[in-house]
């Protein structure tokens, strides 16, 4: 006999770092998987919560907070800058998403895939916790990636001992002016700089890659960055309307429960 039908929509956890410049591209995703039949959980820090929608949503997309240790103040709560609240968030962090996981389970909602912003890879090891799918999302272009990748394996040493013809591969030659300023004074950010790095750490380890851009325009780019990893690419839809900004994959997400099935590269 076949296995039963599945009643309930696939569920999409949607983790985003808690700022504007991210939450915005990772909601409008979320919109985007909605409109695909996929039931889609936005999961924000209690602060952004409070500051942003003073209890309610203009959004269709359900929101459940996590806490980043500092309920009532964010970042600017923890005395000791990033190098404190960084930490705290991935402790505490994890916890309750990890609750959140659990929440629903409990609730007959289970959870399939657990879409992490790429500043946050600490959602890779809750979403293998209890067994889920894990996507990373890239909310920067691919270029400014590719420059923080080649940090991150060591090819481009900082500080940067060159203010010209800088050369990264994959882009043409740079002035220190075209670098990201965590990348032209890492002196300045060292705990952001940490963040913006790291993001590669367990990206090998992920299902999906997900990456806000247009294919053709950074089609060298992802290859260098990513190499040979699967990638899904997504549309730049931070300020498209539907159906311009939509999904480049269309219904693979309704083909897979949790972790059996793995997306093939499907390109704009």
């Amino acid at each position: 006999m076949g296995k039963p039908k599945r009643a309930q929509k696939p569920h999409c956890l949607v983790l985003p770092y808690p700022i504007q410049g991210h939450i915005n591209p990772m909601l409008q995703f979320s919109k985007r998987l909605e409109h695909k039949g996929v039931k889609v959980t936005l999961a924000i820090t209690q602060f952004i919560f409070n500051k942003t929608m003073n209890g309610t949503s203009s959004s269709s997309i359900s929101v459940e907070t996590i806490s980043d240790g500092y309920d009532e103040g964010g970042p600017e709560a923890a005395s000791g800058g990033y190098e404190e609240y960084l930490p705290r968030f991935r402790e505490v962090g994890s916890k309750t998403l990890a609750g959140l996981v659990v929440k629903f389970g409990n609730m007959g909602c289970p959870v399939d895939c657990i879409v992490y912003d790429a500043f946050l890879p600490w959602g890779l090891d809750v979403a293998r916790e209890f067994g889920l799918v894990g996507a990373v999302f890239f909310t920067q272009s691919c270029a400014v990636d590719n420059i923080y990748y080649h940090v991150y394996n060591g090819h481009l040493k900082l500080p940067l001992t060159e203010t010209t013809n800088i050369m990264v591969p994959g882009l043409p030659p740079l002035e220190i002016s075209d670098m990201p300023s965590f990348v032209s004074v890492p002196q300045v950010y060292p705990p952001l700089l940490k963040v913006v790095v790291n993001q590669f750490a367990n990206v090998g380890e992920s299902d999906w890659v997900l990456c806000n851009t247009f294919h053709k325009l950074e089609e060298e780019l992802l290859s260098v960055t990513f190499g040979p990893k699967r990638v899904v690419y997504v549309i730049a839809f931070l300020t498209l309307p539907a159906p311009i900004g939509h999904l480049v994959f269309e219904d693979e997400f309704h083909k897979y429960r949790a972790k059996k099935l793995r997306p093939t590269t499907r390109k704009v």
